[in-house]
């Protein structure tokens, strides 16, 4: 009860739109907390919004600062018939409302899907042409020309990757979910070392099992793999035997022939030495992560990384002695304390390093991260200059986009891009945007996304937290009866 007094106040009247008013409201408020009701005594104090819809109209107010604006919009169609429209229109309403009372302007418009360019996609692939795909867009949903032409040509660098999707195939993840220490911007479901070091030797032996299953059930349906991707957490954090027993068990339960990428996110430079990146590359991966998100060291501290740049620049070079000729680097924009010009910076740096990829992540404001407590603070926080740098920059330098995603509570309404240079682009990173394959998740906090014919979507979770994966092993494996009956219709 005590908890809903810093919340904002948002009473629904006749309608059950609370995920798209709240993503609208998200676009301004993205460390905000909201009390929902459909009582309207709720809509009291100085900040509340009022959400209604009628069989003929749908309607807003918006109290903020202790001065309300109503708007109202009639609907061409009943609510009964189009509550889609509705919905779509009363955001609206209080879309406009939001943009005039805080003089901000959400570049992406009305658009609150994580998966903007799947929708340029489809459009393209209906037949329209480019400058009508953006009048479409601009109509809908008022995004910013800029973005839309960012969305375009990332759609345009996917299309001949999407196009050689094989549906019957699957991809891999390999869950390794510990880290040295939490970032402080970090929402991952991801465990210490220190707090898990004495359950390695279990998790290990029980991911390895678990990888064997998958394994005797993609063989028993002719199944092939076509990626597989190790993400965390940070994968390296784990020693290099531990690592070694895990790579040599997807390559003993796997049929590795036909995989069209491999990948493994090394991630931060603190794990990174020359022993673990030659069993990586020993055992099949040709993709790895070097993932500093900053050089500055100022920066690094603030957010709770034990590594200085320099040591993120020295992993790099290990990882071409090592011989990796496909590399990625992730940076985050607006990361607490940085400023635009240490981001360029840092950008400037890895363009000189010369990854064949590099994924430009804007900082998001997780309620399961640490920064989420503070979030506030970063309103004024420099994130759009430098991702409007990293767009210039990477594509002057020949890096295209290729894959993107959207997040709520991300500062300025910004995008996630991960650009590279031709032929580097990452199947996987493409593949679990677009939901058009399976993936089959191993690990602790890994996550099942069955794709069935004709679209229909089921997803498996398996256990969040190692001991839990570890003790309830055997009723997690009986969920795989799941993955089976997919695998069969696939093949059929």
């Amino acid at each position: 009860m005590n908890d809903n007094i810093t919340k904002m106040p948002v009473v629904l009247i006749g309608n059950s739109f609370k995920y798209e008013v709240e993503s609208t409201l998200k676009l301004f408020f993205y460390a905000e907390r909201f009390a929902f009701s459909e009582n309207i005594a709720d809509a009291c104090g100085e900040r509340y919004v009022i959400a209604g819809a009628e069989e003929g109209r749908v309607y807003t107010e918006v109290m903020l600062g202790g001065t309300s604006e109503k708007a109202e919009k009639r609907l061409e169609r009943p609510l009964s018939e189009d509550s889609a429209a509705a919905e779509h229109e009363l955001c609206r309403l209080i879309f406009h409302i939001l943009c005039r009372r805080t003089g901000t302007a959400p570049p992406w418009g009305l658009m609150t899907g994580i998966r903007p360019v799947k929708r340029v996609v489809d459009l393209i692939r209906a037949g329209l042409p480019e400058e009508e795909i953006y009048r479409v867009l601009s109509e809908k949903y008022e995004i910013r020309p800029d973005k839309l032409r960012l969305a375009y040509a990332t759609a345009v660098n996917q299309l001949p990757i999407l196009d050689r999707i094989d549906s019957r195939a699957v991809s891999l993840y390999v869950s390794i979910p510990f880290c040295p220490t939490r970032c402080s911007y970090c929402s991952f479901v991801s465990h210490s070392m220190d707090s898990a070091r004495k359950l390695m030797p279990e998790y290990v032996s029980a991911l390895c099992r678990e990888l064997e299953i998958i394994g005797d059930i993609v063989r028993e349906n002719g199944t092939k793999i076509d990626t597989i991707y190790f993400g965390g957490g940070t994968p390296t954090s784990i020693s290099a035997a531990d690592l070694r027993a895990i790579m040599e068990a997807v390559e003993r339960s796997f049929d590795l022939s036909a995989v069209r990428e491999y990948s493994v996110e090394a991630g931060r430079p603190d794990t990174i030495d020359e022993e673990k990146l030659r069993v990586i590359k020993g055992l099949g991966a040709q993709r790895i992560s070097v993932n500093p998100q900053t050089l500055n060291d100022d920066v690094l501290r603030v957010i709770g990384r034990k590594h200085s740049g320099g040591d993120a620049v020295r992993a790099f070079g290990l990882a071409r002695k090592v011989g990796f000729t496909n590399i990625n680097t992730d940076l985050i924009a607006g990361l607490p304390t940085e400023s635009a010009e240490s981001f360029r910076r840092t950008l400037d740096r890895m363009i000189e390093l010369a990854p064949e990829s590099i994924t430009v992540h804007a900082l998001t404001i997780k309620r399961a991260a640490d920064l989420f407590a503070g979030g506030n603070a970063n309103i004024g926080n420099p994130a759009a200059e430098m991702v409007d740098y990293s767009i210039s920059a990477l594509m002057e330098k020949g890096y295209l986009p290729y894959y993107m995603y959207r997040q709520k509570n991300t500062v300025d309404n910004l995008e996630n891009v991960g650009y590279a240079k031709k032929g580097f682009e990452s199947y996987y990173n493409i593949f679990i945007m677009d939901e058009t394959q399976t993936i089959i998740g191993a690990g602790c906090a890994a996550s099942t996304k069955l794709v069935y014919p004709g679209g229909r979507i089921e997803r498996i979770h398996n256990y969040k937290f190692p001991y839990e994966y570890i003790r309830s092993f055997d009723k997690l494996m009986e969920k795989k009866a799941e993955v089976v009956d997919c695998l069969r219709l696939l093949q059929a």
